[in-house]
């Protein structure tokens, strides 16, 4: 947020971000997001604006999450690598000014391809980075990026906040 001049307050959510039976995983991650901001609205009061983002990594229809320590991050790294692989982020704006509600939900699909690593490389980045706060065990604006190959679509949905998109909602509703 800092990158387009905003000022901005950062209110983390506490959803249940349990999956909802039936939905498909793009729909799964699109609702998670909206259901943070939407949390945060219902919670605030007057002329505001909130912003609701989450992320998830998609390896053969199956959603990595966080992982559970570090047997689980070096399994979901050795998994992904080698491969190609899809981040689902998603993006929730809710605004309302003047008693008047907008609200913004959108989807951003990146296809990325990790490199083959030796597991000596996951090990050491484990160690170094603690991927453990992270969807897929990795955070690509980090030392993963050595290990990236090709991105295909738009590097800020990637790293979690597609900071172009919310820089267009803003200007089109005189924000900031």
């Amino acid at each position: 947020m800092d990158l387009i001049g905003v000022d901005y307050e950062i209110m983390p959510s506490e959803v249940d971000e349990t999956f909802e039976p039936g939905l498909a995983l793009e729909e799964q991650v699109k609702r998670l997001g909206f259901i943070k901001a939407k949390e945060i609205f219902d919670g605030t009061q007057g002329d505001r604006t909130i912003i609701g983002s989450d992320t998830m990594v998609i390896l053969d229809d199956i959603a990595y999450g966080k992982p559970k320590d570090r047997k689980d991050a070096i399994r979901m790294l050795k998994e992904i690598q080698g491969r190609e692989h899809i981040v689902y982020t998603s993006l929730a704006i809710l605004v309302e000014e003047k008693e008047q509600y907008k609200e913004y939900k959108e989807l951003f699909k990146t296809s990325i391809y990790v490199k083959s690593m030796s597991d000596e490389e996951i090990e050491e980045y484990i160690d170094k980075e603690e991927p453990f706060d992270k969807a897929g065990a990795y955070a690509i604006q980090g030392s993963f990026s050595k290990f990236v190959d090709k991105i295909y679509g738009n590097y800020a949905a990637l790293v979690g906040l597609p900071i172009h998109r919310i820089y267009e909602i803003l200007k089109e509703n005189e924000i900031g």
